[in-house]
């Protein structure tokens, strides 16, 4: 029996609004971020779901609040669900590790995988965990609407990995996840399907 996961992107950060990489860091929403959590809770109270699982990290768990809410769910959080540590890429801008090491910058812009930032967490590895923890979550919900609040990088890796597309493509098949916006994976015999990708759930967005 077939779950969809309803995969969204926490709301904006105090860093991601300026470009900044957010990984294991634990980064505040601002205003426009506590909107689009809002804007994701409306939508769940109209397209309801069974079950919110969410990141340990704060800005995805404040993300899912209103969600819970308005369908009073207690969210789970899955440690399999951070963000990817970006290593000594976190809190600045690719523009700004450039200016310090172009050829790396290069390399990573080339293929992010082979090439992944010093000091950070192998995006393989990344992929397989995040994964494993949507796999365990659909088994744990079969047949049913799960919302998952998580984040860009992750989710991107993940969507490569689960349908058969190259890891090092992920920046440019999914440019973007936008915050709080919702896309819809269809989870059954070990398959998966891609149904929507980015639906925006309000004017915040």
């Amino acid at each position: 029996m077939s779950t969809t996961l309803l995969l969204a992107r926490h709301g904006q950060t105090v860093w991601h609004a300026e470009n900044r990489y957010a990984g294991i860091s634990d980064v505040a929403l601002t205003e426009a971020g506590v909107a689009q959590a809002e804007d994701l809770g409306r939508w769940a109270a109209a397209h309801p779901v069974d079950a919110i699982w969410t990141s340990p990290l704060s800005r995805a768990v404040r993300t899912a609040a209103p969600a819970a809410r308005a369908l009073h769910l207690t969210p789970h959080t899955e440690p399999g669900l951070r963000e990817c540590d970006f290593g000594v890429v976190e809190g600045r801008t690719l523009a700004e590790f450039a200016a310090e090491d172009p050829s790396a910058a290069e390399a990573f812009r080339a293929d992010p995988v082979a090439h992944p930032f010093p000091g950070s967490e192998d995006p393989t590895a990344a992929a397989t965990r995040g994964l494993t923890a949507l796999c365990r979550i659909a088994a744990g919900h079969s047949g049913g609407r799960v919302l998952v609040v998580a984040h860009n990088t992750l989710l991107r890796l993940v969507l490569c990995r689960a349908l058969s597309i190259p890891l090092g493509a992920y920046r440019r098949v999914f440019p973007r996840l936008r915050n709080a916006a919702v896309s819809e994976l269809l989870v059954g015999d070990g398959e998966f399907a891609l149904l929507s990708l980015n639906v925006p759930c309000g004017a915040a967005d």
